[in-house]
């Protein structure tokens, strides 16, 4: 059963240390690694001292937890984690980030600014940016880190095949999260041109671009460039297509790109985006003490606005996921943020799709072990040894292994799949062997305790004498006949019982023989024919045992090709699905890119809709060849792992039939 975690306070995540940068701290992995749930990690970003820890209070139902702080300093350093129930959402767990407050006076080094940011963007499922008073060009301003994340995250590890490739920032909308302003202490009313919009709309009006003269796409705060052909020196530039200019755009012109640009990324980066807007909680002399107020003694419009917000990131925040719509539990994202820190610690770029790969390798050596547990638990608990014959066994071992492999298919990447899933059949054929072998074993011990109970009586009699006399061949027959019978009246003898009776008759070939020969009632011509009967019932029952042998291999190689087929079903039915999800994917991006140039085009931003018609076009054709490849990928997939286990069944085989 997946657990799931209680912490009476947050702990922190990622320290942000003076001398060793972002370290992540071992007690938080710790506690993320005991949750297997889902996560639905709600992540708050924003300057210091604008109220985001109380929010993430509210979110965790608590008033207490996140430290609130009363002064111009910033309390929380690094990003802070909470995790708690999920109040929404059964089987999962709500993970709170709390990060330390951007632009802080005080910490003198700011170097690490954006790598929080980016590392709060990379790890949630939903992203809060916090400001205060209205949504202007000062709080533009102050999330110019949006602009800077071409330059802090990777796409793919791999470098651009030509120039027509497109950017990775145009597909960062796979990796990034739903997008939240909340703008604290707001002052104005929701209105535009008399009529009331909604707080929604306001975050789209502020968000509009301004039209000026020379549309040059500049980077942030890059500096004037000095030539006629203009050409941004930072990298931050990658994101956008550099275009010749006749001169230096105006002043004004140059106010406008700076203007555009910080609000071209939200939209760019966050096509799922939301807004709320909070009045002031209460008085300014009650700010410091804000979470010791009663509920009387806070602003009612302001406790509205809270629940409204609180309601909407329970009930729409989705869980955590990576490309291909895989779920992220708790220990993973312990992972991912694992990868990414010291990524950014060696000097690096975070590559999402290394880190992807990375997890991906983890957690399918994971997925095979607990898999090879479970199959290990059923079986033990399923099997009653002896079975009665070898399809019984057969048969509990298929049901634990579809139970096995939905296991493993449910927590396994697909990424690099089919190799840990013949090296599951490998070990899941090794147990099953093993089970094979105690039950042959099981059934041996059986049939042989039972044949000894039985023959105690003949024992005792062949020390008397008794079949010492004339006669006495005849008697010893039927009383071996007597034996035999019982012994096959006996229930749950198991495989072994053909093979058993065999030794035990062989064992007794000699006492015959010599009670044969000693029996005076017997010519010399009725003792040949016995012996040759005697011989004949004994080479028949070691051909019956040696075709019930050979069924039972029959057996077992059927049960070895079903097993095949039923991996390679599942292996595709798996692909299949990450593949549609994908597409999905791809086609939510599409949709986006065509929205967004539809916006454009009505605003009058021909260019920027030309330029976004390209990618929407680069993404179509991407879509349909991508469709293509993924089937042919998925039979070499299939393929491949029906041949690797060809090479674990032939190896099994030859080692234990």
């Amino acid at each position: 059963m997946a657990s799931e975690i209680h912490m009476l306070v947050p702990v922190c995540l990622i320290e942000n240390t003076p001398a060793r940068g972002l370290v992540v701290r071992p007690e938080a992995l710790q506690v993320l690694s005991k949750i297997t749930q889902p996560v639905v990690v709600v992540a708050i970003t924003g300057l210091y001292r604008t109220g985001k820890s109380y929010l993430m209070n509210r979110l965790a139902r608590q008033r207490r937890g996140f430290s609130l702080g009363s002064s111009v300093q910033s309390h929380t350093k690094g990003i802070w984690m909470w995790c708690v129930p999920h109040p929404c959402r059964p089987g999962h767990t709500l993970v709170l980030l709390d990060t330390e407050g951007l632009g802080d006076v005080e910490k003198g080094n700011t170097r690490n600014d954006t790598w929080i940011f980016v590392l709060t963007i990379l790890l949630s499922s939903t992203l809060i940016y916090n400001s205060r008073g209205t949504i202007d060009q000062l709080a533009m301003d102050q999330l110019h880190y949006v602009v800077k994340l071409t330059d802090h995250v990777k796409l793919k590890a791999a470098p651009k095949e030509s120039e027509d490739e497109l950017d990775d920032s145009e597909k960062f909308v796979l990796f990034f999260p739903t997008f939240i302003w909340a703008v604290r202490d707001f002052t104005l009313q929701l209105e535009m041109d008399g009529k009331e919009i909604s707080e929604d709309e306001y975050l789209e009006e502020a968000l509009k671009l301004k039209a000026g003269k020379g549309m040059v796409l500049c980077c942030w705060r890059c500096p004037a460039p000095d030539t006629a052909a203009f050409q941004c020196k930072s990298t931050t530039a990658q994101a956008w297509r550099t275009r010749s200019v006749s001169s230096y755009p105006t002043g004004s012109s140059w106010e406008t790109q700076c203007y555009n640009q910080p609000r071209e990324c939200i939209r760019q980066f966050f096509p799922d985006r939301k807004c709320f807007v909070f009045d002031q909680p209460a008085s300014k002399r009650d700010l410091v003490r804000l979470e010791d107020l009663k509920d009387d003694e806070i602003n009612p419009e302001f406790q509205q606005q809270v629940q409204k917000f609180c309601s909407h990131i329970w009930e729409k925040s989705p869980p955590k996921t990576v490309p291909g719509g895989h779920i992220i539990t708790g220990n993973l994202l312990g992972k991912l943020a694992t990868t990414y820190v010291e990524t950014i610690q060696s000097g690096a770029v975070p590559c999402l799709e290394s880190a992807v790969l990375a997890l991906a390798e983890i957690e399918n050596a994971a997925a095979v072990k607990e898999a090879v547990a479970l199959y290990q638990d059923l079986m033990a608990q399923r099997a009653k040894l002896p079975t009665e014959n070898v399809q019984e066994l057969l048969e509990l071992h298929s049901q634990c292994e579809q139970e096995t492999l939905e296991l493993f298919m449910a927590r396994a990447f697909r990424d690099g799949i089919c190799h840990f899933q013949a090296d599951l059949i490998r070990q899941v054929e090794a147990v099953k062997a093993k089970f094979c072998m105690d039950n042959e074993q099981a059934s041996r011990d059986k049939c042989e305790a039972a044949l000894r109970d039985l023959s105690q009586d003949m024992e005792r009699r062949i020390s008397d004498g008794v079949y010492s006399v004339s006669g006495g061949y005849q008697l010893f027959k039927g009383d071996q006949q007597a034996l035999v019978e019982k012994y096959w009246e006996l229930p749950g003898k198991g495989v072994k019982a053909d093979a058993v009776l065999q030794e035990f008759l062989q064992s007794r070939k000699t006492l015959a023989e010599s009670i044969l020969n000693t029996d005076r009632s017997l010519t010399e011509k009725d003792r040949e024919l016995k012996s040759e009967r005697e011989q004949h019932e004994t080479a028949e029952q070691e051909r019956a045992v040696q075709r019930q042998k050979e069924a039972e291999e029959r057996q077992k190689l059927q049960d070895q090709l079903r097993s095949c087929e039923k991996h390679a079903l599942q292996l595709r039915k798996k692909l299949e699905n990450c593949c549609e999800k994908q597409l999905e994917e791809h086609q939510e991006m599409i949709r986006h890119k065509s929205k967004e140039e539809a916006v454009l085009l009505k605003d009058g931003f021909c260019d920027k809709a030309t330029h976004l018609h390209m990618v929407t076009s680069r993404l179509e054709q991407e879509y349909g060849s991508t469709r293509s490849r993924l089937t042919a990928w998925i039979n070499v997939m299939v393929s491949i792992l029906l041949g690797l286990a060809f090479v674990v069944f032939r190896f099994r085989t030859s080692r234990f039939f």
